[in-house]
């Protein structure tokens, strides 16, 4: 998945996200500070089963004064679920029925069940989704307009996604060592074997994403304190 080498270390529930002073575009997938970003592993279905090796996927989160970014990268041993005539020019909707990679995030750490929902496929559609959950309730704003973008390639045995997120969609810019809480996902393959990824599994009783209960927490680091591998308690 990676070609650095990685120093293998258990996280419980907490993502580092690595600072750069370089504002890295969503289409800069090659970009050298991704080298310098945490690896997250994302490697287990939302039951919390082990999902085998050709669906794992592993993500790293990088931040600058401009805006959030993350790329994923995934392994793909089947052929892909996508949408034979994407445009990228506005959000997709539907696009969780296909092959998806997404990030949640609440930067209320205090309000959870608000949150904001991002999509990126491998075809570099997107969607962004302002959610909240009320009295049980889940109340999605399609209207939001976060201004993210969106880019991905294509190889014989992965696919790297990446988006951008700026700063102003959010409502606040983080500070060094500032805690969010969030989730990272990954939907593949077709039914009836479909696979419902997550980082920090969901436990729910039918695959679902939406469980601000499971979120873990997105540390937001100033100074990077070198590369190694984040996996799931």
């Amino acid at each position: 998945m990676t070609s650095e080498p990685l120093e293998e270390k258990e996280s419980d529930n907490t993502i580092e996200a690595s600072y750069t002073s370089a504002d890295v575009a969503a289409s800069d997938l090659d970009h050298p500070a991704w080298n310098t970003a945490h690896v997250v592993a994302i490697k287990r279905y939302w039951s919390g089963e082990d999902a085998p090796i050709g669906r794992h996927a592993e993500a790293r989160l990088l931040w600058s004064k401009a805006a959030l970014c993350v790329r994923f990268v995934c392994h793909q041993t089947e052929p892909l679920v996508i949408n034979l005539h994407p445009q990228t020019k506005q959000k997709t909707l539907g696009l969780w029925d296909r092959d998806v990679c997404e990030l949640f995030i609440a930067p209320d750490a205090s309000q959870p069940e608000c949150y904001f929902e991002f999509e990126a496929a491998p075809t570099g559609e997107w969607l962004d989704v302002a959610v909240c959950q009320r009295l049980g309730e889940r109340e999605s704003d399609w209207d939001f307009h976060s201004g993210m973008t969106a880019a991905a390639r294509v190889t014989e045995s992965n696919i790297m996604i990446a988006m951008r997120v700026p700063w102003e969609a959010l409502g606040r810019v983080p500070q060094a060592n500032d805690r969010w809480r969030g989730n990272l996902f990954r939907c593949v393959g077709a039914d009836p074997t479909r696979g419902y990824l997550a980082w920090r599994p969901t436990h729910t009783e039918e695959p679902g994403f939406h469980v601000p209960a499971a979120f873990g927490w997105i540390r937001f680091l100033k100074q990077n304190s070198g590369v190694r591998i984040q996996n799931p308690e």
